[in-house]
């Protein structure tokens, strides 16, 4: 059986959050979706493989390896929407991101709390413990939610996403220091790019991001076109293709985290 949560643990001060790469489904689940929802197209297809630069900075990782289809790790789990006014998926997704139907029987509200209990807080409690005894041993973590999409998606926004989209909910989930250097790292790329724009960060970088406490979160939303041969099934990753990505991303990374460690002297 596909693991709800896997937890590699690395001795450094950053830690990586995989919310959505998994594919797996459990019998139950699989059994109420239809073709379309067990497809799972909605995947942040490879990043494990696209954060292998991340390596060098030995990392703690904190990934999933259930489908977003059976609850989504980045929504806050009262079921309030991230974006008011905004079209988006919910706790338990109704259809995809382009609006079409995944469910051959959709679950109640009972289902929806039992996944809550048995898939969601795992994950969570792993992500909390992991920050935790990060921050023990450091003082301070930078929390980096990696996250990919399609990059056109006209339900969810006009036109064509840029490649790199950093979130910081508006500011409130890092030191504004630590935006700064992120910020300005990720000006130096020749990607499309732009900070806290139609994605701010979800539920984990808000939930997380507490600066006052030595907790800095972001999130980075990426263009799928960035690294895959394809946006299309069957989500081939194309090593060359993401090359100037993942240098782009390493050299962000980097920034953020010399910038929360001179944030960390102000905490000590």
């Amino acid at each position: 059986m596909t693991s709800i949560v896997t937890v590699t643990q690395g001795p450094s001060p950053l830690i990586l959050s995989m919310p959505h790469p998994g594919t797996g489904l459990p019998p139950e689940v699989h059994a109420a979706l239809n073709e379309t929802g067990r497809a799972v197209p909605d995947t942040d297809w490879h990043m494990r493989e696209l954060y292998g630069f991340a390596d060098r900075f030995q990392p703690t990782i904190v990934e999933a390896g259930l489908s977003r289809y059976v609850i989504d790790l980045n929504r806050d789990p009262s079921g309030v929407s991230l974006y008011p006014g905004q079209a988006t998926t919910e706790l338990v997704p109704t259809t995809t991101f382009d609006g079409e139907p995944i469910w051959t029987t959709p679950p109640d509200a009972a289902e929806i709390e039992r996944r809550r209990e048995v898939y969601f807080q795992p994950y969570h409690d792993a992500l909390s413990a992991e920050i935790a005894r990060v921050r023990k041993a450091h003082g301070w973590c930078l929390l980096w939610d990696c996250h990919s999409i399609k990059s056109v998606i006209s339900r969810l926004f006009p036109g064509t996403l840029p490649t790199l989209n950093l979130g910081t909910n508006s500011g409130q989930s890092c030191a504004p220091a630590v935006e700064t250097a992120a910020a300005a790292a990720m000006a130096g790329q020749e990607l499309t790019q732009i900070v806290n724009g139609r994605f701010k960060g979800g539920w984990i970088t808000r939930h997380y991001g507490r600066p006052q406490d030595g907790v800095h979160a972001i999130q980075m939303e990426i263009a799928l076109s960035a690294y895959l041969a394809q946006e299309a099934s069957p989500w081939h990753f194309d090593a060359a293709r993401s090359r100037p990505l993942q240098a782009a991303l390493e050299s962000i990374i980097d920034a953020a985290l010399a910038a929360a460690m001179v944030e960390s002297v102000g905490l000590g």
